[in-house]
């Protein structure tokens, strides 16, 4: 198991990978999300030991840190990742298919990054300006509008996470890979 975590600052990471014991990497790049089409965290793909994806994008949870938040418990997921490890037992969904990004959440992208790049060197505008349209094309992509949060100086876990959150789950929780049933 490897964990990634979609963040610019391993100093905040750092705490939350405290007691893992799988490695803990950064994707300050955000490329992870383009490559794979992931829009919300927490997000677990299943990649085998020749480096292809048996069970794609689901909204699974490594581990009960959010439960009072959601609702769901990571027992289930684990017991399909024992069975997939223990005998290559795969779940029913296993032959999902991520559909492809679309041409807002492209631009969405393509605007968080320039928003990055602006931030980077110093050109706040440039930053605020691309940083806002991403959040226009694509409103309830975590891995942009979340991700935007700290580096915007907002508290990504503050009352705007809980807002964001709120919002999200009133547009029916879009999400692009398999979708945890909730309780």
């Amino acid at each position: 198991m490897i964990a990634v975590a979609i963040d610019e600052n391993v100093e905040v990471v750092a705490p939350l990978a405290q007691g893992i014991t799988y490695p803990v990497l950064v994707d300050t790049e955000h490329r992870l999300p383009e490559l794979y089409a992931v829009n919300n965290v927490p997000t677990v793909m299943w990649i085998d030991e020749a480096d292809r994806i048996v069970r794609p994008n689901a909204n699974e949870f490594g581990s009960d840190m959010f439960t009072e938040l959601t609702g769901i418990r990571c027992e289930d997921h684990m017991t399909q990742v024992r069975a997939w490890i223990r005998d290559g037992t795969l779940p029913d969904d296993a032959s999902f298919e991520v559909p492809d990004l679309d041409a807002d959440e492209i631009a969405a992208r393509l605007h968080f990054r320039m928003a990055v790049h602006g931030r980077r060197s110093g050109r706040g505008d440039v930053a605020e300006r691309h940083f806002n349209r991403a959040k226009e094309l694509a409103p309830h992509d975590f891995t942009i509008v979340r991700a935007a949060m700290p580096l915007t100086g907002i508290d990504p876990f503050g009352p705007a996470y809980f807002e964001l959150y709120g919002v999200f789950e009133a547009a029916g929780a879009p999400y692009r890979g398999i979708r945890r049933p909730r309780p």
